[in-house]
């Protein structure tokens, strides 16, 4: 993967863990690294230069991570509701983990902070992008993370229409 070709965005209120991505990002190729304290000046950030991953802290104020999110993908104004989005976070209890699924997360990043877990989850979002979807008041990344080629429904999704046809009757 060519990572010198990436261009990501951090965003977090800890300088310190801001240096620690950098220095990970640098160590892997990573050239183009843009810093914010915030989801406020995150998104101004996306506005003033071109971001092909954002990786935010859940946890910041005023603006923290998932309302972040939840702009980015929802707002008239967001400057680019489409860009993967890598939550990172202490505090991955399910209940916060659904939380920011639900707001349009990509990925999901634990700390402590690994390089290894930087890489998977970058990896994962260049070279297996999930489509977007638009489904009530949600719009991100298909949170189905595979196709189970024996689900049986029900199906929901308008896009499931082709395996509606091909499933079999309900008995």
């Amino acid at each position: 993967m060519r990572y010198d070709l990436l261009r990501i965005l951090l965003v977090d209120d800890n300088h310190y863990m801001r240096v620690l991505l950098s220095e990970i990002l640098r160590a892997i190729g990573v050239k183009e690294i843009h810093e914010a304290n915030d989801g406020a000046e995150g998104l101004q950030m996306m506005r003033n230069h071109a971001v092909d991953i954002v990786m935010t802290d859940l946890s910041m104020q005023p603006l923290d991570g998932i309302d972040f999110v939840r702009l980015l993908r929802n707002s008239p104004d967001s400057p680019n509701q489409m860009c993967p989005v890598v939550m990172i976070t202490g505090h991955s209890t399910m209940q916060r983990v659904a939380e920011a699924r639900d707001a349009g997360v990509n990925e999901f990043l634990a700390k402590p902070l690994t390089a290894r877990g930087v890489i998977e989850r970058i990896t994962q979002i260049v070279e297996n992008p999930r489509p977007y979807v638009r489904a009530g008041d949600y719009f991100g990344p298909d949170r189905r993370r595979r196709q189970d080629p024996n689900h049986e429904g029900p199906w929901r999704r308008a896009s499931d229409a082709a395996q509606q046809k091909a499933a079999p009757e309900d008995k």
